[in-house]
C-alpha cells in the first residue's frame, strides 16, 4: 500500500469533521511529505446533506447510513467524529474494526466507557484503532503518554482536561462573580454548550482522565469505578478563600498508582498552591501532567477543544497510518479493566467550606466534630456575611435572628473516609446552612 493514495471515510461532518476535510486539503503537500502517500477524503456521512459546512463536499460519496462506509471499496480507514458512547458511533466502530478497517476516533467517552471491548475487537483483527483526538485536542497528550514515555514507569497522569471549566473558574477568581453568572458569560461566547452539564458536572474530562490512566498503566480503568465531582457548587466565597490561603481552585483530574490499593483515579475541584505550574493554565487551556520514576514531572499545556485542534489531532492518527505505523491500542499486551480504589481510600489534606450561623459556639461544635473523626484542623479562616447565601440557605426567621457567614477550614493529612465522617456528624446541626462543600488539596 506505500506510495499508494490512503482513501478515508469521514462519519461526522461537525465541526471536527469538516475541519479535518479543510486541513486536509489546506495542507495536502506538507501532509504527502510527512505521511510517504497521499491522502484523500472520499466518502462521508452526516445526517442532512443539505446543510452548509464551509467545505466543498462535491464529488465525494455521500452515504445516509454511516455503516455504509464499513462496506464501501473505495474506504480504507473509517474517521468516527460522530460521538457518544452508544448508538450509531459504537456500531460503527466495531464494525470496522471486525472488517478489518483501521479506525480512527475522537470519542473519549466510547473509548472510556468501552475501551476494553473494543481494544479486544483490534486485537483479534489485527487492526488500528487510534484516538489522539480524544484527550485535550491538539495536544499530544496520547503520543506523549503512549509512545513518548513508554520505556519510563508512570506514577501518575492527569491534568486540567476541559476548557469550559477551567474557563468559568478563571473568570470566577478574576472577576469575584458566581458561577451562574460566568457559565451564562462563556454560553455568550460559545465556550460552553446551551446544556452544560457534560462539561461542568465533570463527565467529559472524567473521559479523558479514564483514557489517560489507561494508557499510563497499560489497561483501561472501569469508568463507572472513577469518583467524578463537578464545579457546580463552587462559590465567589470559595475563590476568596482560596486566594486568601495561597490556593487556586482548578477542575482536576489525577491518576496513580499506589502501593495498597492499586490505581487512584478521580475527577474534582481541587485546591492547588498557586506556585504549582498547572495552577496558572487558565482561560480555556488544557493541560496534561504526568510524573514517571526515570523521567520525573512533565507538563504540557495548549488548547484542548476547537475544530483546528481537534482536527490536528485526527489527521496526525491518519499518517501515523499512512506510515504503517502499528501500536497496541493501550499501549502494550491487553489486560482486562481494572477497577479504581474507593474514594473512601484517599488521603490527603482538605477544605471545607461550611454556611453557618454567626453566633457563639458554633465554632466549638464544628471543631468537635473534626475530632470525633480524628481530623486535625491546620487552619480556619471566616468572612463577612453573604446576603445573597443567606437568602438561598436559610428561612426569614433564621436570617432575622442570625446572619449566615462562609466558614473555612483546611486540615492536616487526613483520610477522606475521616472527612465524610466529618460531614455526616454536621449534617444535622441546626447552625450549618445548606450543604457544605468539601475539596482536596494537591500539589499536582
Amino acid at each position: 500500500m506505500n506510495g499508494q493514495t490512503l482513501h478515508l471515510g469521514i462519519a461526522g461532518l461537525g465541526t471536527v469533521g469538516a475541519g479535518v476535510v479543510r486541513l486536509l486539503r489546506e495542507n495536502a503537500q506538507a501532509i504527502t511529505a510527512r505521511a510517504g502517500r497521499a491522502i484523500e477524503v472520499v466518502a462521508v456521512s452526516a445526517r442532512d446533506r443539505t446543510r452548509d459546512r464551509g467545505v466543498d463536499l462535491e464529488g465525494l460519496t455521500w452515504h445516509d447510513d454511516p455503516l455504509a462506509l464499513v462496506s464501501d471499496p473505495q474506504v480504507d480507514v473509517v474517521l468516527e467524529l460522530i460521538g457518544g458512547a452508544e448508538g450509531t458511533a459504537r456500531g460503527l466502530v466495531e464494525a470496522a474494526l471486525k472488517a478489518r478497517k483501521p479506525v480512527v476516533t475522537a470519542n473519549k467517552a466510547l473509548l472510556a466507557i468501552h475501551g476494553a471491548e473494543l481494544s479486544a475487537h483490534a486485537r483479534e483483527n489485527a487492526t488500528p484503532l487510534l484516538f489522539e483526538a480524544s484527550v485535550a485536542g491538539g495536544i499530544p497528550a496520547i503520543k506523549l503518554v503512549r509512545e513518548g514515555l513508554a520505556a519510563d514507569r508512570l506514577l501518575k497522569v492527569g491534568g486540567i482536561l476541559n476548557g469550559t471549566c477551567n474557563y468559568i473558574l478563571t473568570a470566577m477568581r478574576e472577576s469575584g462573580r458566581s458561577f451562574d453568572a460566568i457559565l451564562n458569560e462563556a454560553q455568550a461566547l460559545g465556550y460552553a454548550e446551551a446544556d452544560p452539564s457534560t462539561d461542568v458536572d465533570g463527565w467529559d474530562a472524567a473521559h479523558k482522565l479514564a483514557i489517560l490512566a489507561g494508557l499510563a498503566f497499560g489497561q483501561p480503568v472501569r469508568f463507572d469505578s472513577l469518583h467524578v465531582e463537578g464545579i457546580r457548587n463552587i462559590a465567589a466565597c470559595d475563590q476568596a478563600f482560596a486566594r486568601e490561603m495561597g490556593y487556586r481552585i482548578k477542575l482536576l483530574g489525577l491518576a496513580r498508582r499506589t502501593e495498597e490499593d492499586g490505581i487512584e483515579a478521580w475527577m474534582r475541584p481541587c485546591m492547588i498552591p498557586h506556585s504549582a505550574p498547572i495552577a496558572n493554565v487558565d482561560g480555556v487551556f488544557n493541560a496534561v501532567s504526568t510524573e514517571g520514576s526515570f523521567s520525573g514531572p512533565m507538563l504540557i499545556e495548549g488548547r484542548g477543544a476547537g475544530a483546528g485542534p481537534t482536527a490536528s489531532a485526527v489527521v496526525a492518527d491518519v499518517i501515523d497510518l499512512a506510515r504503517g505505523t502499528t501500536l497496541p491500542v493501550w499501549g502494550m499486551a491487553p489486560k482486562a479493566a481494572i477497577s479504581c480504589a474507593p474514594r473512601t481510600a484517599l488521603r490527603g489534606q482538605y477544605y471545607l467550606r461550611l454556611l453557618v450561623q454567626d453566633r457563639p459556639g458554633v465554632v466549638a461544635d464544628i471543631t468537635a466534630a473534626l475530632r470525633e473523626s480524628g481530623v486535625s484542623l491546620r487552619a480556619l479562616s471566616q468572612h463577612g456575611a453573604e446576603p445573597a447565601a443567606s437568602e438561598d440557605s436559610t428561612s426569614p426567621a433564621q436570617a432575622a435572628s442570625h446572619s449566615v457567614v462562609p466558614l473555612a477550614l483546611v486540615t492536616h493529612e487526613t483520610s477522606e473516609a475521616a472527612m465524610l465522617s466529618v460531614l455526616e456528624a454536621l449534617e444535622p446541626l441546626e447552625s450549618v446552612m445548606g450543604a457544605p462543600l468539601l475539596m482536596k488539596i494537591e500539589t499536582v
